[in-house]
């Protein structure tokens, strides 16, 4: 039995803020569905250099008042401590009571990096000037970041996220579960013990996925590669394998004790609502907002 069997299971849908109108009604439409689901939490991203922050506010605070607890990430990168502050006081008085704290992209260009450099001197901060207000989410990295210079200084990293005082953490999407339980196990022996939530990204565009997973150093494993070359622009089979593949990973990493799972939906509501579905995760689990 893994470490993590003992933690309550939290299921949880990742979005992010439009930007346009037809966008933000779309979302709306989409959040409204799957909050059916019953989701632990919300969770909303932004863009490089807190590009989209205005949007992710306003977005949280849709959400948090739909009675659905909102966590909106947050980074440091690119932000003054002054700006920091400003944005955690504006969630406490919206009733937001969860943060996803992030170091966020390295801006391009001339931009300053801010006061802040790392993640882990974020969660600090926030702790400094919230106490235990809010509960707060890291990134973990099941197959390395892909900055870091090795697996085990990445591992460090991360530890000194939580030793700051991360409650929780959500994994970069992988669709190998080995790494992911190889990653819990490495924790384990550095006395890391949070829930760490498995990041799923479902699979319903190729080219797309290639390119996130390029970027970002999640490896797609060959035979799922194959596969999705084969389909082409055929869509719809790309949409039912994908669905398919993710339901037997998410199958596999709860059988074996992962802590819940992490919808990134790309403001979609097929195929989460889907998978949800067919893993009767509402039926099989109480889903808690940890």
């Amino acid at each position: 039995m893994h470490s993590q069997q003992k933690f309550a299971k939290s299921f949880s849908i990742e979005f992010f803020p439009p930007k346009t109108q037809l966008g933000t009604e779309n979302l709306r439409n989409t959040r409204i569905t799957l909050a059916e689901l019953k989701p632990a939490y919300i969770s909303v991203t932004f863009g490089a250099g807190g590009s989209t922050q205005e949007g992710t506010i306003e977005t949280v605070t849709e959400i948090q008042t739909s009675g659905i607890p909102a966590a909106p990430h947050l980074s440091c990168i690119a932000s003054s401590t002054e700006q920091l502050r400003e944005i955690l006081m504006l969630y406490k008085a919206n009733g937001i009571r969860r943060i996803v704290a992030l170091r966020g992209d390295l801006p391009s260009g001339t931009q300053s990096l801010g006061e802040l450099r790392y993640a882990n001197e974020l969660v600090e901060f926030i702790r400094q000037e919230t106490g235990d207000y809010f509960k707060i989410e890291v990134a973990a990295y099941p197959e390395v970041h892909p900055q870091a210079n090795s697996a085990s200084a990445d591992l460090s990293n991360f530890k000194r996220k939580v030793d700051a005082g991360a409650d929780s953490a959500i994994t970069q999407y992988f669709y190998n579960p080995d790494a992911f339980f190889r990653f819990v196990d490495d924790c384990e022996k550095r006395q890391i013990d949070i829930p760490i939530i498995p990041g799923i990204m479902p699979i319903t565009n190729h080219k797309q996925l290639a390119r996130f997973s390029d970027a970002c150093g999640a490896e797609i494993p060959r035979w799922i590669r194959k596969r999705l070359e084969d389909f082409g622009d055929d869509l719809e089979s790309i949409k039912s394998f994908g669905v398919d593949v993710i339901i037997k990973l998410c199958d596999t990493l709860l059988s074996q004790g992962a802590a819940g799972i992490h919808f990134y939906s790309m403001n979609k509501v097929q195929p989460t609502q889907e998978i949800w579905q067919a893993l009767k995760l509402n039926e099989r689990y109480i889903s808690k907002d940890l």
